[in-house]
């Protein structure tokens, strides 16, 4: 097994057994234990024990398990700060064809991932903050190298009732299904790039490739994509222009939310099939 492993009842008793069984052990050795486990492994290389630790942390933070405390201390370790850099601000106001054909690439290190960070964490309402797990960048230019829009794609919600509802699964076939849905929770485009139809265009171009460019990297195909539209501050019209589903809206309350106080911005649920079988895929696993 190369790719990440679905979320079966079966995964998750492995990995519970594995803390019960090991209480002395610290997160890296339980990751690099399960994933020798699942030779869960880069192609013909060593474990992809950061990976797995990201995945862990996920389902600790949905309590779907129970990791023990880290060894070292968060505080003692900051968060590196986002650079900052100076970007070209020209506005540019012309016709879609006049940028035409786009330029879509996936970015993770180097110059461009330095861009990338620095347009999100500046332009970007949520600002930038690291993915964990299984995620793909993208970053978005003109014919001529100006650069438009960054993307990014993580995992999917754990849970969500209007996108559950929608899709029909129960709670194996959802921990199954996930690893075949990516959540865009990022897009922005740059606030100086005003095209109409522009972000629907580029929407369109990631929906045809996303699911090619995840198995070249992770070795698994996806058949859905979602994203979560802040009702009070867009319209997702983007998305509504690039055919996708809205299927419901947030309740406004998080999972740790005791007083009922609908303390979260309400968001609409918007989901994009990727295959035509994409509910059987989903359901069937």
């Amino acid at each position: 097994m190369l790719s990440r492993p679905a979320i079966t009842d079966g995964i998750l008793a492995q990995i519970r057994k594995t803390i019960n069984d090991n209480p002395d052990w610290g997160r890296r050795r339980i990751s690099i234990h399960l994933c020798e486990l699942w030779d869960w492994r880069i192609p013909g290389g060593p474990v992809k024990d950061i990976s797995c630790r990201d995945m862990l942390r996920a389902l600790d933070k949905a309590g779907l398990i129970k990791l023990p405390m880290p060894r070292a201390v968060p505080a003692m370790h900051p968060r590196r700060s986002i650079a900052h850099l100076d970007h070209d601000t020209k506005p540019v106001t012309c016709g879609l064809a006049a940028l035409r054909p786009l330029s879509v690439v996936a970015v993770e290190r180097g110059e461009d991932f330095a861009e990338f960070k620095s347009l999100i964490d500046q332009y970007h309402y949520l600002g930038y903050d690291r993915t964990i797990g299984e995620n793909m960048k993208y970053v978005v230019r003109s014919n001529d190298g100006i650069l438009l829009a960054c993307l990014m794609f993580g995992s999917a919600a754990w849970k969500c009732r209007g996108r559950d509802d929608f899709i029909g699964w129960d709670h194996g076939q959802r921990n199954t299904g996930l690893a075949m849905m990516s959540n865009n929770s990022r897009f922005m485009v740059a606030p100086w790039i005003r095209v109409p139809h522009l972000a629907s265009h580029i929407l369109g171009l990631i929906s045809r490739r996303i699911s090619s460019d995840w198995e070249i990297k992770y070795g698994h195909d996806l058949v859905a994509i979602e994203t979560f539209v802040e009702r009070d501050r867009f319209r997702g019209v983007c998305y509504q222009a690039a055919n996708w589903i809205c299927v419901g809206k947030t309740t406004g309350r998080g999972r740790n939310d005791r007083t009922h106080e609908r303390a979260l911005p309400v968001k609409d649920i918007y989901l994009l099939p990727l295959t035509r079988k994409w509910r059987e895929r989903l359901l069937t696993q």
